[in-house]
C-alpha cells in the first residue's frame, strides 16, 4: 500500500538546520494497522504529513496504492487527497459549524451537491462513530473524546483508502483513548481500511497495531511486528520505550537479582503456547528446580503472550539442555545470567 525510500527532510531556519528526516525507508501493507512510535523531536509529525504531501520532502521516493505521491500537481494531488483521511491531535473542528456541518465539510469540498445524500453520508457516519444523537451539537459541547469521534468520522467522509491518526489520543484521558483505539480498530477490521498512526506511547502501539516503526533522531531504528518488537527490543530506544511502558528499570532489576543462586533466563511465549505447560514438563523430564522471580501475561492486539524471569537450578550440562528443548517448542530463552 505505502512504500517510502529514502525520505528526507531538513527545516531551515535563517543559519540554522534541522535534520527532521535523514533517509527514511518505509513500506505499509495493505489493511494493515501500522505504528510510527518516537519521542519529540524524532521526525514522526514530518513523516506522516508527507504521506499526504502537506509537507514536502527534499528527496526521496513516496508511493501510495501504485501512485507517485511526489510527482502529484495541483487536480491530481487534490484527488488524491480525498482519498486519504486525517485525524489530528487536536481535533481541528470547525467551532462554527455543527457536528453535522463539521462531517459534510470535506464532502461538499469533494463537490457534492446533493442536500439528500449529504444527509443520509453523514448519518451513516455519525452512527458508524457512535454520535447519532449528537448532530445539531457544535463542538464546544463535546467532549474530547466526542470530538475526536467527529474528526474519525469526518476522515472518513469520502470513503478514503488510508487514513493517517496524528497523535489521535494523546489530548484524551487513558479511559477514553482505549474506546478511540477500539473504535478505530473496528474500522479497519470492518472497512479494510489501511491506518497509520503516530505516537510516543508504547501502549497505543500495542493496543491496536500489526507493526511498528521506531524512529529516532529521523531515522528508523527499528521495525517489524509489534510482538517481536515489543517483546524482544534491539535498539536503546525501544528498550526505553518498552521499559517507560512496563515502568521496568533493568539495571535495578539486575542488581536486585545479584544475591539469587542459579542461571537466571526470561523466557517469553506466544499464541497459545502463553497458556500452555512447557515450562513444567521441561524442568521436570530434566531434573532442575527453578524459582520464579518475574512474570507477565498480557495481549498484544489479539495476540496472547507472556514472559516469565527464572532462576534455573541445576547443573550447567542439564540446564543448557532445558534451554534447548523449550527453544525446540517455540519459547524464546534469553539468558540474563
Amino acid at each position: 500500500m505505502i512504500q517510502l525510500q529514502q525520505l528526507h527532510k531538513t527545516y531551515r531556519a535563517g543559519p540554522r538546520e534541522v535534520v527532521a528526516l535523514a533517509g527514511v525507508d518505509l513500506s505499509v501493507a495493505r489493511g494493515e494497522v501500522f505504528g510510527i512510535i518516537g519521542h519529540s523531536g524524532a521526525g514522526k509529525s514530518t513523516l506522516i504529513r508527507l504521506l499526504n504531501r502537506l509537507e514536502e520532502p527534499d528527496r526521496g521516493s513516496l508511493h501510495i496504492d501504485g501512485v507517485d505521491v511526489l510527482a502529484l500537481r495541483d487536480a491530481e494531488l487534490r484527488a488524491f487527497r480525498q482519498r486519504v483521511g486525517m485525524i489530528f491531535q487536536h481535533f481541528n473542528l470547525l467551532s462554527s459549524k455543527t457536528v453535522a456541518e463539521n462531517v459534510a465539510f470535506p464532502l461538499r469540498i469533494a463537490g457534492w451537491t446533493s442536500a439528500s445524500e449529504i444527509q443520509q453520508r453523514v448519518q451513516e457516519l455519525l452512527a458508524l462513530v457512535g454520535l447519532a444523537d449528537q448532530a445539531d451539537k457544535y463542538p464546544s459541547q463535546l467532549s474530547g473524546g466526542q470530538k475526536q469521534r467527529v474528526g474519525i468520522a469526518r476522515a472518513l467522509a469520502n470513503r478514503p483508502t488510508l487514513l493517517l491518526c496524528d497523535e489521535a489520543t494523546s489530548a484524551l484521558d487513558p479511559q477514553t483513548t482505549q474506546s478511540i483505539l477500539q473504535l478505530l480498530l473496528d474500522i479497519n477490521q470492518r472497512m479494510g481500511l489501511t491506518i497509520v498512526l503516530i505516537t510516543h506511547e508504547m501502549d497505543v502501539i500495542r493496543s491496536i497495531c500489526d507493526r511498528v516503526a521506531v524512529l529516532d533522531g529521523g531515522r528508523v531504528v527499528e521495525s517489524g511486528p509489534v510482538t517481536q518488537v515489543f517483546l524482544h527490543p534491539q535498539h536503546p530506544t525501544t528498550q526505553r520505550f518498552v521499559q517507560e511502558a512496563e515502568h521496568l528499570d533493568e539495571n535495578a532489576q539486575l542488581d536486585a537479582l545479584a544475591h539469587v543462586p542459579g542461571h537466571i533466563v526470561r523466557l517469553t511465549f506466544v499464541g497459545e503456547a502463553t497458556y500452555g505447560a512447557a515450562l513444567s514438563e521441561v524442568v521436570r523430564a530434566h531434573g532442575l528446580g527453578f524459582n520464579l522471580l518475574g512474570g507477565r501475561i498480557e495481549r498484544i492486539k489479539h495476540t496472547p503472550c507472556g514472559q516469565l524471569t527464572l532462576a534455573l537450578q541445576g547443573e550447567a550440562a542439564q540446564v543448557q539442555a532445558a534451554m534447548e528443548a523449550l527453544r525446540a517448542q517455540g519459547t524464546t530463552v534469553e539468558v540474563i545470567r
